[in-house]
């Protein structure tokens, strides 16, 4: 009997003209039956530690550091989540025009299928839910859901329940997501400004044991990560 998964999405540095050296996309996963236990645990989290307001990175401040740190190793101890994320290097380098691969939208989108098609296995169903981009994302998220279910050989569509954008606040597994993803970006970005983000990078990359700097085995399930690099022109 097939089980059935959330999958919760974010992007960092995204945007073609934003001056940052890498674009990254992540996602969070667990079983649905799950969701509900794991969110009221980030929520208990969040109270003990008088954490107010959404979990995001760009809030990460020195005054709730213990807090940050333990997310950490909630995470790391908790069998049913898992972490992917794609980080697209040397994004100066693009040039979809020379290599034929549409706008920087279309590259979005080929890389959110290139995140998510090494997650999805075709006896399972999911559920996946993206923080929302932009007005314009229906149309592309049905082609990303017929591509995804077409890759896996799923003409029926049967694979993926939901394919839909929803908001942070919504979801405190896609603010989990929005975190883990931040600490990658801030380290592929080099900056070092923020000395509780430099520990909790320090924190995790400690945990577990290898720096994020670099792309794991396609089999590490708990905290993946893919780094892609461009062709030169």
């Amino acid at each position: 009997m097939s089980e059935t998964f959330n999958v919760y999405c974010d992007e960092s540095c995204h945007l073609e003209d934003d001056k940052q050296p890498v674009m990254l996309l992540g996602a969070v996963w667990c079983p649905l039956d799950e969701v509900a236990r794991l969110s009221r645990e980030v929520q208990d989290m969040k109270t003990r530690h008088r954490a107010a307001g959404e979990l995001k990175w760009t809030k990460v401040s020195k005054a709730r550091l213990d807090f940050y740190l333990e997310l950490v190793d909630w995470f790391l101890a908790e069998a049913p989540l898992h972490f992917r994320g794609l980080v697209v290097l040397y994004k100066e380098r693009l040039n979809h025009a020379l290599f034929n691969q549409g706008s920087h939208d279309d590259f979005y989108y080929k890389m959110y299928f290139s995140l998510l098609s090494k997650i999805l296995n075709p006896e399972e169903r999911y559920n996946i839910y993206l923080d929302i981009k932009d007005t314009r994302s229906r149309l592309k998220l049905r082609k990303l859901g017929e591509a995804l279910c077409n890759d896996k050989y799923d003409f029926t569509s049967q694979m993926i329940g939901h394919l839909q954008n929803i908001r942070s606040h919504e979801s405190y597994l896609l603010q989990v997501c929005d975190f883990l993803l931040g600490a990658v970006s801030y380290r592929h970005r080099g900056l070092s400004g923020n000395p509780a983000k430099v520990a909790i990078i320090r924190h995790l990359e400690e945990r577990l044991g290898r720096e994020l700097l670099r792309s794991t085995p396609l089999r590490e399930e708990k905290f993946n990560l893919f780094l892609f690099t461009p062709r030169e022109a």
